[in-house]
């Protein structure tokens, strides 16, 4: 990733700044054991928040691995989810299918919120048009905001989320930042969007984030960093307890995604997506050096299914050849040349994590005792 991130550095050992904050970062959740401890405390807290309530915690459901597993694991704890799925327009088969077997075969009521397609376009090709690789930040905010408001709405206090330490957890902040900055999807919206409303966009500003954390006390938790989780193991036990179809990559599950590490992230900003996702793995004891490097030496994705993904991509958005290489050549910008709120989410993240710590390390000594 040298060759990508301006701000990788390496110690003595040739260990870049990445790898060597991610096992910090796991280390700093304790052993197996710890965690195993935990997750028991967790589901005591949530099952004792939630006990007169229809659900007591709320999931998002892609159809990818992570969030499948933490649906799964859900019901093995007793735990009654709500699985909430931000629906944009671009979900494969695949991923339809995984989240009916899902909601099926577990028993989980689901709402799905349909994004307005016109306005998610609109959005979508601001953030094209902007030159920043933050591409796919329609989405993950779109995903953020609306487990927030099923939270809210069925005054559920905790999210649980698939992002964890074992599968992901390595993203330079030069590939892409900003999925929970209100203001910076705005302003590149304004500059670079046709126009249209943003009505019926989910948004979650720092300030309602604020006011579900402070006031309403949400909390979203990483379960997944509690549990033994190692992505084969998960992957074969999905596929024998909900018949889990599996992708050929990490976030596979949509269509654009999959188009936009396979093509546009490479192509244009020379990013590899896949060299983050094998370097967690490697950290994570999951996978070798050489294996990840044998992994790298395949194509990142079948050459006749990504063009298929760029002539649908290009029909879907109503881009003309001419439009599409606009986009392409257009000069590389980064989060920075837009107006953000990236100088508050550094000086507030400490705070968040002192909390959050506070938190968990009390419900351990309770569980503890």
């Amino acid at each position: 990733m040298d060759t990508t991130d301006p701000h990788i550095t390496f110690d003595d050992n040739g260990n870049c700044c990445h790898c060597t904050n991610l096992k910090l970062r796991q280390d700093s959740l304790g052993s197996l054991e710890e965690r195993r401890c935990m997750l028991t405390s967790l589901v005591s807290q949530i099952r004792a928040k939630g006990r007169e309530l229809k659900y007591d915690c709320i999931i998002g459901v892609s159809g990818g691995l992570d969030s499948s597993y933490v649906a799964l694991k859900c019901r093995e704890l007793g735990l009654r989810p709500l699985a909430v799925h931000f629906d944009n327009g671009w979900n494969t088969e695949t991923s339809i299918n995984n989240i009916e077997n899902i909601i099926k075969n577990l028993d989980i009521d689901l709402e799905t919120y349909v994004m307005d397609w016109e306005q998610f376009r609109d959005l979508q090709l601001a953030f094209l048009k902007s030159g920043t690789p933050d591409i796919e930040i329609p989405t993950d905010h779109g995903i953020l905001a609306c487990m927030y408001e099923a939270a809210l709405k069925h005054r559920v206090r905790y999210i649980l989320s698939g992002a964890n330490l074992f599968t992901e957890g390595i993203c330079p902040a030069s590939w892409s930042w900003g999925y929970n900055d209100w203001k910076y999807i705005r302003c590149i919206h304004r500059r670079f969007g046709q126009g249209n409303s943003l009505s019926s966009y989910p948004r979650c500003s720092l300030l309602k984030m604020a006011y579900m954390f402070g006031v309403k006390r949400i909390q979203r938790i990483s379960i997944l960093n509690y549990c033994d989780y190692t992505k084969s193991e998960a992957l074969q036990e999905l596929k024998e307890k909900i018949n889990y179809r599996e992708y050929d990559d990490k976030h596979y599950e949509s269509i654009f995604t999959r188009f936009f590490q396979s093509y546009i992230l490479p192509t244009k900003f020379g990013y590899d997506k896949r060299r983050s996702h094998l370097s967690v793995l490697i950290i994570s004891g999951q996978l070798s050096r050489e294996q990840a490097l044998e992994k790298l030496k395949e194509p990142v994705c079948d050459l006749n299914l990504m063009e298929e993904d760029k002539e649908f991509v290009m029909k879907k958005l109503r881009l003309t050849k001419e439009n599409w290489q606009a986009i392409m050549k257009a000069p590389i910008r980064s989060t920075e040349d837009y107006p953000n709120n990236k100088w508050l989410f550094r000086m507030l993240l400490p705070v968040f994590h002192v909390v959050k710590k506070y938190q968990y390390t009390h419900k351990l000594i309770r569980i503890s005792k």
